[in-house]
Parts: C-alpha cells; sequence; structure tokens
C-alpha cells in the first residue's frame, strides 16, 4: 500500500518500520515543519493514512483526510470531544475513518476482558473499584486514552456509574483513573476490585511500543477498500 504518516515522532518512526517490512510505500511523511504538504496529496496518491500526530493538530488532519476521502487511522488521543462531529462527517463524505485509542491486538483483548470482568463484578456491590495506568513521562495527555476506554468499558457495565475522574477521589457514581508518568515505561494499565476480604486485578503491561505500531499497521491494512466509522472491535470481531 501507499501510506502517509502525519505525525513523525518515536512512534511514526516504528510504523515506518514496521510497514517498510510489510512491504508497504511511505509516499509522504507530514511532522510539524512540513503541515501543509497534506493539503497537496489526494486518494490518487495514497492509498491510507496514518496519524499519530499530537491533540492540537490531530482534528485539523483528520478532517483534511476525510474531505479527500482518504482512508484514515487515527491513534491520537486527547481530542475526543470533537469525535462524533468527525464519524458525521465520515458518513456524510462517504470517508473511512477508523480510530483506536490504543492498536496494540493485546489491549484491545484487554478492554473485552475488562468488560466481562465488569459485568461479572457489577452484582457485587461489596468491591470498589480502582483503575492506574501508568506512560512515559513524554507523554501529553492525562489520563490515557486507553484509560478512559477502560473506564467507560466499567461504567458500561455498572448501572451506578456515569463518569470518570482523573486523579481524585471519586464519588459513588465515579470510576477513578489515578494516572502516573514514569521515565520511558510505554504504557501499563491495570483494574482492581477490592473489598474487606480480597481482591481482583487485571493488568496489561506493554515492553516496547512495537505492539501498538504493528496493530496500527494492520488496521491500515484491514482497512482498505472499506468505508464507514471503524475500530479494532470490528477487525478483531470482539462484539
Amino acid at each position: 500500500m501507499k501510506i502517509v504518516l502525519i505525525g513523525y515522532g518515536k512512534m511514526g518512526k516504528e510504523i515506518e518500520r514496521i510497514a517498510l517490512s510489510r512491504g508497504h510505500q511511505i509516499v509522504a511523511k507530514i511532522d510539524i515543519d512540513n503541515p501543509h504538504d497534506l493539503q497537496g496529496l489526494s486518494n490518487q496518491d495514497v492509498d491510507v493514512a496514518i496519524e499519530f500526530s499530537n491533540p492540537t493538530s490531530a482534528y485539523a488532519n483528520i478532517l483534511t483526510c476525510l474531505e479527500k476521502q482518504i482512508p484514515i487511522v487515527c491513534g491520537t488521543t486527547g481530542w475526543l470531544e470533537k469525535k462524533a462531529e468527525v464519524e458525521a462527517l465520515a458518513l456524510k463524505n462517504n470517508s473511512t475513518f477508523f480510530y483506536a485509542s490504543n492498536y496494540s491486538i493485546g489491549v484491545n483483548l484487554f478492554f473485552a476482558l475488562n468488560k466481562h470482568l465488569a459485568k461479572l463484578m457489577a452484582p457485587h456491590t461489596q468491591y470498589d473499584i480502582y483503575t492506574n495506568e501508568i506512560h512515559h513521562t513524554e507523554k501529553k495527555d492525562s489520563p490515557s486514552g486507553t484509560a478512559i476506554t477502560i473506564a467507560e468499558g466499567i461504567i458500561s457495565a455498572f448501572p451506578t456509574k456515569d463518569t470518570w475522574v482523573n486523579n481524585e477521589i471519586p464519588q459513588s457514581n465515579e470510576v477513578a483513573i489515578w494516572s502516573q508518568r514514569e521515565s520511558t515505561k510505554p504504557g501499563t494499565h491495570t483494574v482492581k476490585y477490592i473489598s474487606k476480604v480480597d481482591q481482583i486485578e487485571i493488568t496489561h503491561e506493554a515492553f516496547s511500543r512495537e505492539g501498538f505500531a504493528l496493530g496500527a499497521v494492520i488496521a491500515a491494512e484491514w482497512v482498505k477498500d472499506k468505508k464507514g466509522v471503524l475500530g479494532m472491535e470490528d477487525m478483531l470481531k470482539l462484539d
């Protein structure tokens, strides 16, 4: 495939390495120094865009791709207040928008496990819920998009929970996300259910960025020739 990389930081470089190793071509690299180069591309030049930029530029990058009907695979978090608008535009333009807060295959299996565990735990009100995320100090958003997805999975199963809070003591209707930033740690997410007599815990720990980058390239391969609003649950058939 012909791929444009939008964002050429550590993730962009790892995606490039994996894409090239799988026989794909990188036709353009859009970064802070050349953001307007994206405007010069068309869906004749590019099969798919992979977007890992930053929260301040992601929205504009996505809109440009959707308007040009360039399928876009987006992994940038921190801009999701505009996600409904983006999804509506993708459908209106008959474009392709694939979003995931985390492209690791293992993390997405963890999302499914988290939802299933939450359904099992919901009737047992003696347990308090605790979620924690640890990332490298360069991560710009807090909590992580992955942590938010985990909290939303829990909320979907608990009638008594309707929102989440970050680094705050939760009210009875809230799921607490506790965020930490430590050196170069790529990402650890934990969910605990704690009662007076025992504790149940599930954890996903990433050892490197490779799993995230590989998942993004696999998503780009899968999304080619598809239309609409898509995600990892569609690709992995987790629903």
